[in-house]
């Protein structure tokens, strides 16, 4: 398969269409903000995507045509995945004649900042926020800022801004930057703002190059099979959340560079009477509606799951191929018997996720070929899931364990048994002695205490800074009482207490 050695990025910044040839495939917007352009607004803190300070705004046409705009970590989002899109720094929000943005503007009044580095990411989170979400709760509001962290000033006064910089906003649409919300229909700049971007969109795949390095962005799942074939040692790449890491962190460089965000096969989710079918290209942020609507008691583990600069850039599939034994998706997808469908140029095979996981991030990925989809199967009758994520903060955190069950219960007894556990071993892993321990169990207190002592038998956990062995046993052993004791409940019609931390995602 033959590329041209150099193609040309294209985006929008400021209205005006950026070009840029021999891009490095690794350059992070972030340095492209600062060190190219000079546009020091936008700020390194952590340069791994908790702070916040580097948040920025990517937009671009969504299904139904209009501009959607989703808040990013510009410290680990390459240069090149903005090819067709419009970004937007802090320095993007105020009007030509110096005048404020409503969200600037309702910062400065609820006295919102105080040293002030914190202060453009939080403004563009907001500003995300005020575009998508015309009326936000305070959950909404909370969810919108976890992404970013304040030292000095406090959230109470960042919280007020978030309510009040709808009453700042212009008294009729005309303008997209200033107008908040989603409007009923489109007005006439985001009109011209999205035929912009689909005019300077590619049809075809994007190839780059820089000092021998390349970068590949297909539009089709058989141009990636294709150039899979041809560079069988690529680093696969969707939203950079974790690539980005070993970049930014680990220094690493990689001679190709492949990515996914394009591919349109890989951007689908598809719902039949059997399973929901997810492309791996989809981003959380897309997929958690549809989750939440089939799995509403996994809503919790997706909310602490990341960040929404995270979801707005991470998806399942990376989650699912990286392979971290901390990944908290994996607990849920193994209690729920997911399916992964992976291509290669010679077609398509099904394997169970449970046979995925070979040793610390190893895989049962061949040369050449890739995540495509994951096959998620709907509950059955009798069906009871839950899922919990164990960490030393809420938000913003590794797991030091996540857990997982799916339990099926009928006529008080369990016919079937779904348990697995992130951060209990080196790779996610279901626990059979303790699945064996509970099919054929009455569902009763007393039966999954004894299932509990099972877990001895499947997993002999480290001590690492964020847990010692010991912690994470009683813990996996807990975690097992407590989905009991809250599916229990249900059954008998109680309320079920939910642990939210620190009281923040159920304020009114």
């Amino acid at each position: 398969m033959n590329h041209p050695a150099t193609e040309v990025l294209r985006f929008v910044l400021d209205g005006e269409v950026v070009e840029l040839a021999d891009v490095d495939p690794t350059r992070t917007v972030l340095q492209f903000l600062r060190e190219d352009l000079g546009r020091c607004g936008t700020k390194e803190g952590c340069a791994e995507g908790d702070c916040g300070a580097c948040t920025v705004v990517v937009a671009g046409p969504g299904e139904d045509g209009r501009l959607e705009a989703r808040a990013v970590n510009a410290c680990i989002h390459f240069l090149p995945l903005l090819d067709g899109k419009e970004l937007l720094t802090v320095e993007s929000l105020s009007a030509g004649n110096g005048e404020l943005h409503p969200v600037q503007r309702a910062m400065i009044d609820c006295h919102g900042s105080q040293c002030g580095f914190c202060t453009p990411g939080f403004v563009m989170s907001l500003f995300a926020l005020y575009k998508n979400d015309p009326a936000p709760d305070r959950v909404a509001i909370d969810d919108a800022l976890a992404g970013n962290l304040c030292r000095c000033t406090g959230y109470r006064p960042i919280v007020a801004a978030a309510r009040d910089m709808y009453a700042l906003a212009p008294g009729q649409a005309g303008d997209w930057l200033h107008s908040p919300g989603r409007a009923d229909r489109a007005d006439e700049d985001e009109k011209r703002r999205v035929a912009r971007l689909r005019s300077i969109a590619h049809d075809d795949t994007l190839a780059l190059a820089h000092d021998g390095r390349r970068f590949f962005a297909p539009r089709s799942a058989a141009a990636l099979a294709g150039l899979m074939a041809e560079h069988p040692d690529a680093t696969l790449t969707a939203g950079g959340t974790d690539v980005g890491l070993w970049v930014t962190k680990e220094l690493r460089e990689f001679d190709t560079l492949i990515y996914t965000g394009h591919v349109e096969e890989l951007r689908t989710i598809e719902t039949d009477d059997e399973a929901i079918r997810v492309g791996a290209a989809v981003t959380f942020s897309e997929l958690l509606p549809e989750l939440n609507r089939h799995f509403p008691t996994l809503e919790e583990l997706w909310l602490r799951f990341a960040s929404p600069p995270i979801r707005n850039a991470a998806t399942l599939g990376g989650n699912v191929a990286n392979g971290s034994p901390i990944g908290d998706s994996m607990p849920a997808l193994l209690a729920l018997d997911a399916t992964l469908v992976l291509q290669s140029a010679t077609g398509l095979r099904e394997l169970p996720l449970k046979d995925f996981y070979l040793g610390y991030r190893q895989t049962a990925l061949r040369p050449g070929e890739f995540v495509a989809r994951i096959d998620i199967p709907r509950l059955a009758p009798g069906d009871r899931l839950q899922s919990y994520k164990v960490s030393k903060r809420f938000d913003q955190d590794i797991s030091a364990v996540c857990g997982a069950f799916r339990l099926r219960v009928v006529d008080g007894r369990i016919d079937d048994a779904r348990v697995a556990f992130g951060g209990m071993a080196a790779v996610p892993k279901r626990a059979p002695a303790c699945e064996r321990a509970l099919t054929g169990a009455a569902f009763t207190a007393d039966s999954l205490a004894a299932a509990a002592d099972a877990l001895d038998e499947d997993f002999e956990p480290i001590s690492d800074m964020r847990a010692s062995d010991e912690y994470r046993r009683r813990v996996a052993k807990n975690l097992l009482t407590r989905c009991y004791r809250e599916t229990a409940a249900s059954d008998e019609g109680r309320a079920v207490s939910r642990v939210y931390g620190y009281g923040r995602r159920r304020r009114a």
